[in-house]
């Protein structure tokens, strides 16, 4: 993972981003997408955060129908940016639209890749 410090999300004071865990985007992944402009990977992510927090504000309360086209939605999204444990949790809602658990789940992920934006766009 040594090898990505250098694309688009060196922190601030050249540390980079927790090695420790798996990080909630893709960096790599995300980095082909965008062919490593910083400001584009930057952009995206902005706009995938937009979309995922609004969906996690609608999806509870959704109707069955509403919630599998936010699902299905935010699915492409996220595996566009490299967020693929939401994209693998929307996937469970589409199966099982009515698990409150993965619904809960997805509100924690979202959370986490918000926060993970928020840190390496300091």
């Amino acid at each position: 993972m040594r090898g990505e410090s250098g694309i688009a999300f060196s922190m601030p004071g050249g540390d980079v981003s927790g090695q420790g865990r798996a990080r909630p985007v893709d960096l790599a992944h995300l980095a082909r997408q965008t062919m490593g402009d910083r400001s584009l990977e930057q952009e995206v992510l902005a706009l995938f955060v937009q979309q995922a927090l609004s969906v996690r504000d609608q999806i509870g309360g959704a109707s069955i129908k509403d919630r599998l086209l936010l699902a299905h939605g935010l699915k492409g999204s996220a595996r566009g940016v490299g967020a693929f444990a939401i994209a693998d949790c929307v996937t469970e809602i589409e199966g099982r639209p009515e698990d409150s658990e993965a619904l809960t789940r997805l509100g924690a992920l979202i959370d986490e890749v918000r926060d993970f934006v928020a840190a390496i766009s300091r």
